[in-house]
């Protein structure tokens, strides 16, 4: 009689049998490359971190560098939390921390990211909100879900990556739909988790952050299942706060380092913001919001509004003290080391750049703590508050020197009216009863998916599984597929064969 499969390594289907092309015999490592064999993990190398790919070359970050590293922190704090005995008994009350189902996840977490990264997800979710009448509409990780438990392909007779419950639950930044589960809502929670609050410009949409669309609530239920009883509803798991945390980590590090590299994060407009609030920190705190909001060009003001912002927002951790270190630690490292000389590209700049990498790396992994009863905007898995402010300082740095720049504003509007004329002329291509026979294939597929999810079968049931197929068709292109397809539907492409038809 074979032995009962344990909770955590139960599969959608099949319970935890090893499958053709399983080369480890662990559930949660053959999990693992399942995700890395995946062609949806192949093309993150097209997928803008920040700046495309196609702009950037090797100098800077792409989804797929971003994930590998991310899986490495990630594995790192995984195994210390179950190399220390304390740690170790407080992890196992709270469902478990297993290396290689941290590692898994973290290399699943950005398989859903659309073209052009974050833009890209802001502008699918209004166009499949307000254009192809999709009350889910579209984010980022509840595609990465979607991927690995519905449109991914494994074999001939299952869909998804079948991957264990663990890992998928490992995946779940935000462990909740959209508008409904759990119930209570998250966002009605006061204060509500990290990312259930509404957007401020569409309080009635639901979540401004979720983990799965409403397709994938009976694979979420199941993947949370093991868990029952010892995380409340709406909280991560050890694993997904321990992926969620060196995400973090990883974004405070190398959006940093990338933009040394290219140029952009120049050493006189650094080190001006930081000790302008370092020496008129006092007089900054007395003014108002309003007379702050007024002198944006000041330096010192934005660091400034970044301090209330944490206090409004975080003031679980968030601590006047903690943050000053954070802000001269920072200007130390980073003002009067890394930025001090210009990158060149010799073997010195280079060795210079991972020390300053490692170091941080090293700093943040080691400040990793877990609590039983975290605040309602934390996960169990956390930095120790020092750290906790430094990363903040750091991602303030990446933000306000190179996100608002005007020359980025610039490409990323270019971005998004692209990707919004690519769904339009696929809508339409979609439409035409002529064409049924020559439509991609892949988005053919997608569609019969869709439909064969949506229930009840309304009226309206093929227009929305025609949009969700055309969002998830667009999706899974790279930032250079995006391009060339849009290229090609317009008739701006003289090429007949390009890598946007390898769909």
């Amino acid at each position: 009689m074979e032995a009962p499969v344990e909770p955590r390594a139960r599969r959608l289907f099949g319970g935890s049998a090893r499958a053709l092309g399983d080369l480890a015999t662990s559930p949660f490592r053959a999990d693992r490359d399942r995700i890395v064999g995946s062609p949806f993990f192949a093309r993150l190398g097209g997928v803008t971190q920040v700046v495309s790919p196609g702009g950037s070359g090797l100098l800077v970050h792409n989804r797929l560098t971003h994930s590998l590293k991310v899986a490495q922190v990630a594995r790192a704090i995984a195994e210390r939390l179950v190399a220390d005995d304390w740690q170790r008994d407080l992890v196992e009350k709270l469902g478990g921390c297993d290396p290689d189902v941290v590692e898994a996840a973290a290399l699943a977490h950005d398989l859903g990211h659309p073209p052009f990264g974050h833009l890209g997800e802001r502008v699918l979710d209004r166009l499949a909100r307000h254009r192809l009448g999709l009350a889910d509409g579209f984010e980022g990780n509840a595609q990465s879900y979607r991927i690995v438990t519905s449109t991914e392909i494994r074999g001939a007779a299952t869909t998804g990556l079948d991957l264990t419950a663990a890992v998928r639950a490992a995946m779940l930044k935000y462990p909740w739909t959209r508008l409904d589960h759990p119930d209570p809502h998250p966002r009605l929670m006061d204060p509500p988790p990290r990312g259930a609050s509404p957007p401020p410009d569409d309080p009635d949409s639901g979540s401004a952050k979720f983990g799965a669309y409403r397709t994938e609530l009976d694979d979420l239920r199941q993947a949370r299942a093991p868990f029952a009883g010892r995380i409340a509803d709406w909280q991560q798991t050890v694993e997904a706060s321990v992926m969620d945390t060196a995400d973090d980590i990883a974004y405070a590090i190398h959006d940093v380092e990338d933009f040394y590299r290219v140029g952009v994060l120049q050493q006189g407009a650094v080190a001006a913001e930081l000790m302008a609030w370092q020496r008129e920190g006092g007089h900054l705190r007395a003014i108002t919001d309003a007379a702050l909001t007024t002198s944006a060009r000041r330096p010192g003001a934005a660091i400034e509004r970044l301090r209330r912002h944490l206090h409004r927002k975080d003031d679980w951790v968030a601590d006047d003290d903690a943050f000053a270190a954070a802000v001269e630690h920072v200007r130390e490292e980073l003002v009067d080391g890394l930025l001090a000389v210009p990158f060149d590209g010799s073997i010195e700049a280079e060795q210079y750049v991972a020390r300053f990498s490692a170091r941080w790396t090293t700093r943040f992994v080691d400040a990793i703590t877990v609590v039983e009863q975290p605040s309602l905007r934390s996960g169990h898995v956390l930095l120790a508050p020092p750290q906790w402010h430094e990363v903040q300082v750091l991602k303030f740095v990446h933000h306000r020197f190179v996100l608002a720049r005007p020359d980025l504003a610039l490409h990323q509007r270019g971005q998004a009216r692209l990707l919004g004329t690519l769904v339009e002329a696929l809508l339409e291509w979609l439409l035409d009863p002529e064409e049924e026979s020559r439509l991609p294939r892949r988005l053919h597929d997608l569609v019969e998916l869709a439909e064969a999810e949506l229930h009840p079968r309304t009226p309206d049931r093929i227009g929305k599984a025609r949009g969700r197929a055309i969002v998830d068709f667009v999706a899974q292109l790279t930032d250079g597929q995006a391009v060339a397809m849009l290229d090609s539907l317009s008739g701006r492409s003289g090429a007949l064969w390009t890598d946007a038809f390898v769909l």
